[in-house]
């Protein structure tokens, strides 16, 4: 399993994804934050075909914290049933990833 993942969510403003961003970094969920918005989404959603701008986060953390922080942001996502999805990070900088692993603070039950 990749010990890094960057995980995604998405806001309907860009508020609420500085928000959300600011609440899981400076709780240590997440290393750092990218708000790229808006983009545009094309989806189904309570049987109807849908399309909308949204403000897409981009978080990167190791992946012993990610049910924290996935639980964290299904408290405090403005949506019901938003996406929190995560990919693996396969490779990167050792500088990049030392910071990563830095900056992540343990897991609570630790």
């Amino acid at each position: 399993m990749a010990e890094y993942v960057q995980v995604s969510t998405a806001t309907e403003t860009r508020g609420q994804a500085v928000e959300l961003a600011r609440s899981v970094v400076t709780g240590r969920l997440a290393a750092g934050a990218q708000i790229v918005g808006p983009v545009v989404s094309v989806f189904w959603h309570e049987g109807r075909f849908g399309t909308g701008e949204e403000w897409q986060l981009l978080l990167k953390t190791r992946t012993d914290r990610y049910a924290e922080l996935e639980s964290r942001l299904l408290r405090d996502h403005p949506w019901k049933n938003p996406e929190v999805s995560a990919v693996p990070i396969v490779a990167g900088s050792a500088a990049y990833l030392r910071w990563v692993s830095a900056i992540v603070g343990p897991p609570e039950s630790e």
